[in-house]
This record gives structure tokens, sequence and C-alpha cells, in this order.
């Protein structure tokens, strides 16, 4: 028999969590045509003798909603032996959209090279299809965006109008193929959405069959309570409830907290999971100082308001997340084009090299790139390796990247997010090389059949006969990150194959240059 792709020899973890069995694999037309002693011609074999083989990585938690329409090769994913990414989290995405200025604000990496054509999901799911990722996606319908495109910049609850609006724009976009609903509430945009109108927005993702993840409201001070509120409204809403990176900006007992409530959630019945970025530290846009009557003016108006004395005392006594984080030394603000004077250093830092406030230069960057909100980046240094250890090791927590899809050359060779070229690699070295915490074929139940479980996914996150032929082969002894903090644009290294739709995407690590990967909607 004639193949497309043969896999001869390697150790094959199937994603089930099961141990693993060293046996080849074929690939025709998309799909695991046969698995076992396997003879017959193919176009391509690979020799995968000493390698790890199995299902395609999944990103659970990823923010590639816009980078993968400027670069859709998602170089940075691929290299991780990533095949499928769930974009749409933390209520940034990129639909729907009524104010375009407004929209720009709940996107990471905007940076107007893409113009903001679409106004629904559907519309944004063709712009992707058009843009043929090398992977497969799927979105959640961004929290962010239904209210932008609802009230704007408002800072209060919605009215039962309004609640009405969003629950149409809600399930427009779920049956255009969105694979759930997702929060942010830390954020300026969703922090005044009251439990009400999440309640009856995620009644309408339950309904729909589809998921409903989380970035809670305060995971500082009142990081239990938090949680606490999502699954009280996953309960009411009976929806499925993924709670985003759940360990908190806390101390070890608030965290432990936060671990105890979901697994008492759980043994109600209540189905839940959560997922963890792989960072000592959480990483975020430094607009988020600003609240929501600051940006209503556009760039002259954020200028307007910074340079008045008054609006810079009521934007400080704003709750941000990033004030919440109590300490300027802690917040270290990224390279920053044209600004070696401030780039990799904290706010505290820069404070008292000017011998200013830390919350005033915070605020005067803000200023000098009011045109381009989106482009500074602080990192958060909240998080210790102790309680990565404990959120990993539960039986409930899936990694996630939290990140872009980024590329070393061409037009997104410039930016930088964390997290991007070495959350799987990260994990995989980590959890199974450094600490033991998790066998191999735990590891990888964890990438691959675990969130295609949660996201509904029955053909996808296994190797099995009639799968779809999305498959890794790495090394389990190399397979790790380069990535630093103030150098994170290095491709982490060890994985040798990559398959997509049957298609070879990278080769004895080697980009191929094949983008065969598939917009997914779930109906």
């Amino acid at each position: 028999m004639s193949y497309d792709i043969l896999i001869l020899g390697g150790t094959i973890y199937d994603g089930s969590g099961k141990a693993p069995v060293v046996a080849d694999v074929a690939i025709a037309d998309g799909r695991i045509a046969e698995i076992g002693r396997i003879t017959g011609e193919a176009k391509q074999v690979v020799d995968a003798k000493d390698l790890a083989v199995a299902p395609g990585f999944i990103d659970i938690h990823s923010h590639s909603d816009y980078t993968l329409l400027i670069d859709p090769r998602a170089m940075s994913a691929v290299v991780q032996g990533v095949t499928l990414e769930v974009i749409g989290n933390c209520g940034f995405g990129c639909a729907p959209i009524a104010d375009t200025r407004l929209a720009a604000n709940a996107i990471y990496g905007f940076d107007n090279s893409i113009p903001l054509t679409w106004q629904g999901i559907g519309g944004y799911l063709e712009k992707l299809e058009a843009a043929r990722p090398a992977i497969n996606v799927m979105t959640l319908m961004p929290n962010g965006q239904l209210r932008l495109a609802t009230l704007g910049l408002k800072e209060r609850a919605a009215n039962q109008s309004e609640i009405a609006h969003m629950r149409g724009l809600l399930r427009d976009g779920l049956s255009e193929g969105a694979a759930g609903y997702s929060i942010g509430l830390e954020y300026p945009s969703e922090a005044g959405s009251s439990e009400e109108e999440l309640t009856a927005l995620a009644r309408e993702t339950g309904r729909a069959g589809k998921i409903f993840a989380t970035h809670t409201r305060d995971r500082q001070d009142h990081a239990a309570e938090a949680v606490e509120e999502v699954i009280r409204i996953a309960r009411n809403a009976e929806v499925q409830l993924q709670v985003s990176h759940l360990i908190p900006r806390c101390d070890h007992r608030g965290s432990l907290r936060c671990v105890e409530v979901v697994d008492e959630a759980r043994a109600r019945g209540q189905d839940i999971a959560f997922d963890m970025h792989t960072r000592l530290y959480g990483t975020t846009m430094l607009s988020t100082l600003l609240p929501p009557w600051a940006l209503t003016e556009g760039s002259a108006g954020v200028r307007k308001h910074l340079a008045d004395e008054d609006s810079r005392a009521r934007i400080k006594a704003y709750p941000s997340l990033i004030g919440s984080v109590g300490n300027w030394d802690n917040v270290i603000l990224l390279d920053l084009p044209g600004r070696a004077d401030v780039s990799r250093l904290s706010l505290g830092e820069i404070g008292r090299r000017q011998g200013r406030d830390p919350y005033d230069c915070a605020l005067d960057i803000l200023s000098d790139e009011a045109e381009t909100l989106q482009r500074p980046m602080v990192l958060l240094t909240v998080y210790d390796e102790a309680m990565q250890k404990v959120a990993f090791a539960h039986p409930l927590c899936m990694p996630g990247s939290d990140a872009t899809t980024l590329a070393t050359d061409g037009p997104l060779t410039e930016k930088m997010f964390h997290g991007a070229y070495t959350w799987a690699a990260w994990f995989w070295r980590a959890l199974v090389r450094e600490w033991r915490l998790l066998k191999p074929e735990e590891a990888v139940h964890r990438l691959t059949g675990m969130p295609a479980k949660i996201l509904g996914l029955s053909d996808r996150g296994a190797i099995r006969v009639g799968a779809r032929a999305d498959i890794a082969v790495f090394s389990e002894d190399k397979f790790g990150e380069r990535g630093t903090m103030f150098e994170p644009n290095q491709l982490a290294h060890g994985m040798r194959h990559v398959v997509v739709n049957g298609v070879a995407t990278l080769s004895n690590g080697v980009l191929t240059g094949a983008r065969a990967g598939q917009v997914l909607r779930k109906r």
C-alpha cells in the first residue's frame, strides 16, 4: 500500500496517558491510516528510532488572534510541536467589532498592519482562513469585545437591554463556530461586568454545549473569592468551566486555597479544569494602568489626561491589574524601541534613576506611546517555582502559552511575548526530565488528549487509526527551551518533525514552508 508519510520505529505516546509502545505510523489523506508493523511505499519516510511520537500539542490558552494574520507560519509554535491553538482568551480577541478604535484595546499584538475590516466572528475566521495558518486554530468569543461593542468604555454593569444585545452577539459568534466564551475581569473594559450579566452570557454558552474560560476578577487580594465567583457562575449557568492561569498573584496560602476551591467544585460534580502558563511572571500591557474613561478620546485624549494633574490623580486611584502588584520593583518594562533608558528595568528602578514616583514614570511612558498603547509590555514577577509544581502536578491542570505566535524573521521579528517560544518545551524539560513530576505519557496527555477532550475534539489529540494526522516527533532527552527573560525570542530545540493535517510542516528540525492548518469551527 502507498502512504503519504511513514513514521517508523518511534516510541508512541498515543495521548491517552497509557504507557508507550514502539510501532510505525502511516499517514494518508490527512489522517492516521495504520499503526503497527507497517510495510509499504510512502512519499516521505521518517526514521523515528529513539524518538517520541505524540499527537500534536494543543495550546489551550493562546493570544495569537492577530499575529496569525500578520505571519501565519506560527514558527514559535511549530518548533515546539504545537498543531492547534485556542485563541480569544481572557476576553481579548478580534471579534465582534463595532468601533475599530476601541476594539484595538482588546487585541494583543495589534499594530494596524492588518486593518480590522470584519465585524463578527464569522468574518474574522474567514480572514484567518484566507491567511492559511500553519497550525489549526479555534477561537473563543471574548467578553472584552462584547462589552466594547455594546457599552463602549463605560465602567458600569450592563443593563437588561445591553445584556440582551451581548447575548445576541454571543449567540451569533457561537453559531458561527466559536468554541466558547472567555472573560478577563481584571482588564479595564471588563472590570464593570456584573455576576448577573456574566451568568446570562455563560448560560448562552452552556446551551450551545461550549466552554466558559475565565480570567478571574481579583488575582491578588481576593483570589479564592474570585475563583468561587466563576465557579458559581458556571454552576448556575450549567456550563463547562475552564479557569485560566489559576495560580494567582498572592501568597502560597491563597494559591493553595484556589486549588482547593477547584477540587471542592469537582467533588460536587462540576465540570471544571484549569490551565497555567509556564513563566515565573505574568505579562500584560502597561496600558492596563489606564481606566476606560482615559481612553474614550483616542491618543490625543490619553495625552491630555496624562498632562493634567487631576486626571493623573484619578488614574492613580484606579484599581488596575498592575497596580495590584503593590511593588514597582516587581513590574519590569520589556524592550521598548528607541527607549534603551527604560527597557529591561523595573518601574521601581526607573523611578530611582529619574528621582520620580514610579507611577508617574509609567504614565509618562504611556503618554509617549499614546499612538501605540499596545506596544509597551511589562513582566509582573509574582510567581515562584514551588507553586508551579503544585499547579502542574495537579490532575486537572494543563499548560498553555498565554502568548502569541511569533517568528525570528519576517514581520514579527521585533515582537516579543514571553512564553511564545518556550511554553511546551519548558513544560517537557521541567515536568518530565528535571522535576520528574509527570511520566512522559502523563505529560503528553496534558498536552494532547486532555485539552482535546475539553474542547470536544473527537478526532484530534490522539494517535489512533482514523484520527487527524497532527503529530509531533521529538527527542525526549533534548526537547527544551532556549528563550530567557530578556532574550525570549529563541527557538526551542529537540523537536524533529511536525505533521499538521497529514502535511510535513517541520522536517528534520527545519520548517518546510507548508501551511496546512485549518480554522476549526465548532457547531
